[in-house]
């Protein structure tokens, strides 16, 4: 019931990151020669968690799972079971979605070298 937490702690963490690296990347000479930049990745990373974690806290409240009054996660009245899940299936899940994710920036960086090589951008 609590797995939607992982998910979305990565999710905060990651956006920091980003933050952090658009600041970086404003005055970077290096970051205006790439096609995507890092933080525009990240990006697609936050985006993908915070989805996730939405569509499954909505689901959660759907269900009855979430209340309006304390703990809020009906899990919550069994720590140990809600930790077992978090540790479970929300580490599953933010893993999975991370790995789709490094999946997606290899595949975009491969394409991008492709495409400058056929143009000559990049020096052999």
């Amino acid at each position: 019931m609590a797995c939607f937490t992982v998910p979305a702690a990565e999710a905060v963490v990651t956006t920091i990151i980003a933050k952090k690296a658009k600041k970086n990347e404003q005055g970077s000479s290096h970051a205006q020669t790439e096609d995507i930049r890092f933080s525009e990745k990240l990006g697609w990373l936050n985006k993908m968690l915070w989805g996730g974690s939405g569509l499954l806290a909505f689901e959660h409240l759907w269900h009855g799972e979430i209340t309006p009054w304390p703990p809020f996660l009906t899990w919550a009245e069994d720590p140990a079971g809600m930790f077992a899940e978090m540790a479970t299936n929300g580490v599953g899940m933010a893993a999975l979605v991370t790995l789709v994710w490094a999946g997606m920036v290899a595949v975009t960086s491969r394409i991008s070298k492709g495409s400058r090589e056929k143009t000559g951008e990049v020096a052999q």
